[in-house]
């Protein structure tokens, strides 16, 4: 073999390992990512997740809002991603417990059963304006002792919380915004800053108020976070201060 030949045999060996190792790199970091998602998410391969939808209060019939069905769309993606199996149901039929398997909950109380019963259990510290009528604080949040009222189509807000009762429990997403665009706006603000979201709070739970900006010009893209209201969320709701009594006269 001359030296020609075994420099060129040499350059493809050399080409052959590196590509071996750059395929195993990618396979390495490509796995870890995908483990860091399903950590995050509670969603180790063929696990099961339940989704629960509220139903359109606008609809005569039984139907599902339109920016639901995009929730569940944004939603659908990262469950497929982590090869987890999806169960959709609607609030006035989902009838069991939660921790055994990983809940994206969406709608506000008012419309979804399940989002009262998991806000009183988990989020005691959150109040919201159920009322019909409409008014300066419909749909209003109370966190702790802070107000958040909206301004339909320019300002509103809605709570996305990831609950974990503990290390043996899949956790429970919770999207409650005041409108329905709101509910699409916290799963897309999910969507593309999980990643960001794992570094910060690992596995652990943490409740943020996101802000939708202008929604009736950018729909549920413009999105900024109010705060991380975790510890007000989960604590007690204060009680209000008693007015004193007056005092009698002295007689």
């Amino acid at each position: 073999m001359n030296d020609d030949v075994r420099n060129i045999a040499l350059g493809v060996i050399a080409a052959g390992i590196s590509a071996a190792l750059g395929w195993l790199a990618r396979t390495y970091l490509w796995r870890r990512k995908l483990r860091r998602k399903q950590v995050f998410f509670g969603l180790p391969d063929n696990s099961e997740t339940l989704f629960v939808v509220n139903r359109d209060p606008g609809a005569t019939e039984p139907a599902v809002h339109r920016f639901d069905v995009f929730a569940l769309l944004e939603l659908s993606a990262l469950i497929k991603d982590c090869g987890a199996n999806m169960q959709l149901m609607t609030q006035d039929v989902s009838h069991q417990g939660f921790g055994e398997r990983t809940e994206f909950c969406v709608g506000g109380p008012a419309s979804n059963r399940r989002m009262l019963a998991h806000m009183s259990a988990m989020l005691p510290g959150v109040r919201m304006n159920t009322e019909k009528e409409k008014g300066p604080n419909r749909g209003a949040f109370r966190i702790g002792t802070e107000t958040y009222r909206m301004e339909p189509g320019t300002t509103e807000y809605v709570l996305l919380a990831k609950v974990a009762a503990g290390r043996q429990t899949r956790p429970v997403f919770l999207f409650c915004g005041q409108r329905a665009i709101t509910n699409q706006a916290a799963t897309r603000y999910l969507a593309r800053n999980h990643e960001r979201l794992a570094r910060k709070h690992g596995s652990g739970s943490f409740v943020l108020l996101l802000k939708v900006v202008n929604s009736q010009a950018y729909g549920p893209d413009l999105v900024e976070v109010v705060a991380d209201v975790t510890r007000s969320a989960q604590a007690p709701f204060p009680e209000p201060e008693e007015t004193p009594a007056p005092a009698t006269p002295a007689s």
